[in-house]
């Protein structure tokens, strides 16, 4: 499955679980989440185990975490930007 179209569910997925976020918004982070465990996943040494492992993890990521994202952004001023919805309306 092309990375646009799953990267696309999973932003439903998170707006599902978070009404505090816009689409813009839940994408951003939906895309940064992607990077961020790929990118790290590699760091670590691992073989790359496809898009299908990445949309896995971060599948699970919005189960546990989804409804909470947008507190984590709130204290921690490297992702604070992401809040900024002055430039966008919810959904």
């Amino acid at each position: 499955m092309d990375a646009n179209v799953i990267i696309e569910q999973l932003t439903q997925d998170l707006l599902s679980k978070n009404t505090h976020l816009s689409v813009g918004k839940a994408r951003t982070w939906i895309e940064l989440l992607w990077s961020d465990f790929e990118t790290t996943y590699a760091k670590a040494g691992y073989e790359y185990r496809g898009a299908e492992y990445t949309e896995r993890i971060i599948r699970q990521w919005i189960e546990s975490y989804g409804d909470k994202i947008h507190e984590f952004a709130g204290r921690n001023p490297k992702y604070a930007h992401l809040l900024d919805e002055s430039d966008e309306s919810l959904n």
